[in-house]
């Protein structure tokens, strides 16, 4: 879309899709935390991935033109209109914080997310959660449990047994958020393969959050709900 709209023809989704999974590869490992260590600019991180996902789909342009057509793409994505928010998640919140409990985001994002991003989906701190850890601020990112100890203090030094950490991969969120003590579970929103086997492996899987809150409500007094 971004070339089209400077009158280029429509790059080829699957060579650019697998050219931005290369070159996204490639910046994390050189530069992880979206250039945190490298005091890289966040836009300088973003600008040389998308220049070298076009790249390796095929796809070189004149700087004057590649400019133009990141600017879009970085435009875009710092706004809500690439992203979609399950319909459980502000309801479940809300609920959560209005139960008393402390909402904390742990998230491998950069800091529009929390700037500019969450809030334009309509989830806001202060109404939907009350702190967030992301690795683009942090310069630490999941499945380092780094990131979820930095989570434990932000939330007022609690106990990790009195936290509830909720997420979607094996690998990132379950064993790290367990590793330093807290609770965990795993959604599987999407029917993943993979979920027979984090069952096997002890993990509580549910579908939805929805399903969250009656487990949640489960556990503690109707009245509580």
């Amino acid at each position: 879309m971004a070339a089209k709209s400077v009158g280029l023809p429509c790059p080829d989704y699957k060579r650019v899709h697998q050219g931005f999974k290369l070159a996204y590869t490639e910046m994390v490992n050189k530069y992880p935390c979206f250039g945190f260590a490298a005091k890289m600019p966040n836009i300088v991180w973003w600008k040389t991935c998308v220049r070298d996902s076009f790249v390796r789909a095929g796809y070189e342009y004149d700087e004057e033109t590649f400019e133009k057509i990141f600017r879009r793409i970085y435009a875009s994505f710092g706004s809500s209109a690439p992203y979609t928010v399950f319909s459980d998640s502000q309801p479940f919140l809300r609920w959560a914080r209005e139960k008393g409990i402390k909402v904390g985001i742990i998230s491998n994002a950069e800091y529009r997310y929390q700037d500019v991003i969450l809030p334009a989906l309509g989830l806001n701190q202060g109404t939907e959660w009350d702190f967030g850890v992301f690795s683009g601020l942090e310069g630490v990112e999941k499945p380092d449990p780094r990131i979820y100890e930095i989570a434990l203090q932000r939330a007022g030094n609690i106990a990790p047994e009195e936290t509830l950490h909720i997420g979607d991969s094996m690998r990132k969120d379950y064993v790290p958020a367990r590793s330093v003590g807290m609770n965990a579970l795993l959604l599987d929103r999407f029917r993943t393969p993979d979920a027979e086997e984090w069952r096997k492996s002890g993990a509580i899987v549910l579908p939805d959050l929805v399903a969250v809150k009656e487990l949640l409500c489960s556990e503690k007094s109707a009245s509580a709900c």
